[in-house]
């Protein structure tokens, strides 16, 4: 097997997750803006598909080098062993960023790119004409950043949010890999209770549920590098075998997930149905206020709504006052909120134990903990 540069690349302020999920798998890494970046094999980027809840994308690295001219980019491209990549029936379009860099028209770059590539492979196969591209995808990106060109092939195809559960969503769905982010930032254990009390389309109780069972998120999807030649599908079946050992589907947990909308609490049984969880998880329309519990020692997990509408503000923030005031009462509890709000911790009558920012989309957000007591040890209660 060979070895490859890969990148897993993340959302701002997820990357430590990322890089922690991808020491997990055994790989070291090092951490970059927005990307964790780490050395492996074919077997690495098929694990790395398939096991990553936090990541974006997998991408291989083909090149990385220094161009200021159009024509130094076109021959270090060139230079580069594009034939140990891409077969002779490769499909390969070209998309490109720059940031800062004196090659600032990406349009430019992205069809220099090509050229060198296409130059490159006519030579290696030894033909005159165009290539017809109708075989396996091979997604390149030319990435420039203060002069610096890294040259990838994208190993995901849909991004790895894409779980393939979720037939229907709300209006401001919350990324699958954002919803694993706030439960792995939480001290949920898969034998606490778990309540999210706006599931909206039920990401969040559904993530947990396949944390909590230790499922592999890329599991019921395909990735576009399994078409590639160079991974053998012995490595994707072995990868796949791997995650079906390792799934705990006897781990019986308490997942709860309400909303003030019964039409998403219906599309979030769907949804939690279509992901193989939909007896594991219930689902049930109420407010936030309504919420009680006899249990001790759970976890919530919530993403409300951050009244960023005209006209909502004031709805919702009686709305985190009423949630103040109920679990106020779930003293054992530990208590997790992503909201946009600045005026949460006042409204919710407490301040955080602790704050994290995070992006949700393009939305500037806090991710407000309140611990709760650690639970007594089992000898304690005998």
């Amino acid at each position: 097997m060979s070895k490859y540069k890969i990148i897993a690349t993340a959302a701002m302020g997820l990357e430590s997750l990322v890089a922690k999920e991808v020491r997990a798998l055994g790989y070291e890494c090092v951490v970059d803006n927005g990307k964790v970046i780490f050395d492996g094999d074919e077997r690495a980027i098929a694990r790395c598909n398939m096991w990553l809840r936090t990541a974006d994308r997998i991408k291989v690295v083909v090149g990385e080098f220094k161009a200021f001219t159009f024509d130094e980019l076109f021959e270090k491209t060139k230079a580069l062993p594009w034939e140990q990549y891409l077969p002779e029936d490769a499909e390969f379009p070209v998309t490109g960023k720059s940031v800062k860099s004196k090659l600032f028209s990406v349009s430019d770059c992205q069809a220099i790119v090509k050229k060198a590539v296409v130059e490159r492979m006519k030579k290696h196969y030894k033909r005159n004409t165009w290539f017809d591209e109708n075989g396996a995808l091979y997604k390149i990106e030319v990435a420039l950043l203060k002069d610096v060109v890294t040259i990838t092939i994208d190993a995901s195809g849909r991004g790895l949010h894409k779980r393939g559960y979720r037939s229907d969503q709300g209006e401001a769905p919350l990324k699958e890999t954002l919803a694993a982010a706030l439960i792995m930032l939480t001290n949920w254990y898969p034998d606490k209770p778990f309540i999210d009390p706006f599931c909206g389309s039920g990401t969040i109780p559904i993530e947990a549920a396949l944390i909590g069972q230790n499922i592999a998120p890329g599991f019921n999807r395909e990735f576009v590098s399994e078409g590639w030649n160079w991974i053998p599908q012995s490595t994707w079946d072995d990868v796949r075998n791997e995650a079906e050992d390792l799934a705990k589907y006897d781990q019986p947990l308490e997942i709860q997930g309400s909303d003030i909308d019964h039409r998403m609490v219906k599309i979030a049984g769907e949804n939690a149905f279509e992901a193989g969880l939909g007896d594991l998880i219930k689902f049930k329309q109420m407010q936030v206020r309504d919420i009680s519990t006899p249990q001790q020692y759970g976890v919530i997990v919530g993403n409300p709504p951050y009244g960023e509408r005209i006209g909502e503000k004031k709805e919702v923030e009686k709305m985190y006052r009423e949630m103040g005031q109920a679990f106020a009462k779930l003293d054992t509890w530990s208590i997790y909120i992503l909201t946009s709000h600045e005026g949460f911790e006042q409204l919710y009558g407490k301040p955080a134990t602790k704050k994290r920012k995070l992006f949700n989309g393009f939305i500037k957000t806090d991710f407000y903990q309140y611990w709760g007591p650690k639970p007594p040890r089992k000898s304690d209660e005998n």
